[in-house]
C-alpha cells in the first residue's frame, strides 16, 4: 500500500519579492516595493500545491538552521506535507530574488544554499519515502548527481515526473525513466542541446526530438498556447485557461504537482495536464508562490 500519492525531492528556498515597475535592463538599478518573504523554492512549492489539492505529499529536501528554514516547514507543515524527509543544516537556507513586474511577469535570481548540499547519500537514506510513493518528482535546483540517484532510487511500479529547471543536459540514465519530462521552450532548447528554431507549428516536432532523448512521455508548457503532451502513442494538445494574471511566480510548480498527482490516480496525461493547466491559472491570479496555491474546491470553481 501507497503511503502517499506524491513525494517531491527537490529545493525550498524564501522568496525575497519586490514589485518594480519594470525590470531593470543590465547596469540600471529602478526603485521597488517594500520586501516581502514568502516560502518558496520549486521543492517546497510543489508539495504544498499537491497537499492543498488533497494529495497525501512528502518532501525530501534540505534547509539551513536559521529563520527562513523555520518559515519554509511550518508554511509545509500548515498546508500538510510530511517534512520528515526535510533535513537540516549545511548551509544557510536557499533564497529567491524575484522582481515582479505590474504584468505579473518574473525575473529571478537563486542562491542554493542548504539545496546544494542535498547529497545522493541523503537519497539512499531515504528508501522509506521511495518505497511509499507513487510518484515521485524532481528539478534540478539540486545537484545533478542527486538527481541521478532519485531516478535510479524510485520504486518499481511508481513514476518519475521531472522539470530540469534550471535547465541543463540530462543524462540518458536520469532522460530514460522520466515519465513525462515536463519543459517549457527555454527548458527543451537546453535538454535539446541544439538551437532548436521554430515556433507553434513545430511543436510536434519537438515532442518527438524529446522522446527521441529518451523519456516516456514528454509535456511541453506554452504559456498562454496551452501545452502538448506526446509519448510513443502520439501527440495532442491541451488548451490554456484565461485568466487575469496578478503574479506568476510559483505557477509551473503547480502545474507539475497537480499533473504528477493527477497521473498517481490513474488519469491519462492529457486528462492531467488539462487540470494541470486549471491548477496553474488559478495560482497566477494571486500574489506569491506557496500563498497563491488553490484547493481541489477553488479549482473545480474556476
Amino acid at each position: 500500500m501507497n503511503t502517499y500519492d506524491l513525494l517531491v525531492v527537490g529545493s525550498a528556498n524564501a522568496d525575497l519579492v519586490v514589485g518594480v515597475e519594470r525590470r531593470p535592463a543590465a547596469g540600471e538599478t529602478v526603485l521597488g516595493s517594500d520586501l516581502v518573504v514568502h516560502p518558496g523554492g520549486k521543492g517546497a512549492n510543489q508539495a504544498v500545491a499537491a497537499a492543498r489539492l488533497g494529495a497525501r505529499t512528502a518532501l525530501l529536501a534540505r534547509v539551513g538552521d536559521d529563520g527562513h528554514g523555520t518559515l519554509l516547514r511550518e508554511s509545509m507543515e500548515s498546508a500538510g506535507v510530511d517534512t520528515s524527509g526535510v533535513l537540516v543544516g549545511g548551509a544557510p537556507t536557499g533564497v529567491a530574488l524575484i522582481t515582479v513586474d505590474p504584468s505579473g511577469d518574473n525575473s529571478i535570481v537563486v542562491s542554493p544554499g542548504a539545496n546544494g548540499r542535498l547529497t545522493p547519500d541523503d537519497v539512499r537514506a531515504a528508501g522509506e519515502l521511495f518505497a511509499g510513493a507513487k510518484v515521485v518528482s524532481t528539478l534540478l535546483e539540486i545537484p545533478l548527481e542527486t538527481v541521478a540517484e532519485v531516478a535510479r532510487s524510485v520504486a518499481d511500479g511508481a513514476r518519475l515526473v521531472l522539470n530540469p529547471s534550471p535547465p541543463a543536459p540530462l543524462p540518458d540514465e536520469v532522460l530514460a525513466v522520466c515519465d513525462p519530462l515536463i519543459v517549457n521552450e527555454h527548458e527543451a532548447r537546453v535538454v535539446l542541446g541544439a538551437e532548436t528554431e521554430g515556433g507553434p507549428g513545430d511543436w510536434d516536432d519537438w515532442a518527438r526530438a524529446l522522446l527521441a532523448l529518451g523519456p516516456r512521455s514528454v509535456v511541453i508548457t506554452l504559456g498562454s498556447e496551452g501545452a502538448l503532451v506526446a509519448d510513443a502513442s502520439g501527440s495532442s494538445r491541451v488548451a490554456s485557461v484565461k485568466v487575469e494574471a496578478v503574479d506568476t511566480t510559483g505557477a509551473g510548480d503547480a502545474f507539475t504537482a497537480a499533473l504528477a498527482w493527477k497521473l498517481g490516480t490513474g488519469a491519462s496525461l492529457a486528462d492531467a495536464a488539462a487540470y494541470a493547466a486549471r491548477v496553474g491559472a488559478a495560482a497566477v491570479t494571486k500574489e506569491g508562490a506557496q500563498a497563491s496555491y488553490p484547493t481541489a474546491d477553488e479549482v473545480a470553481a474556476l
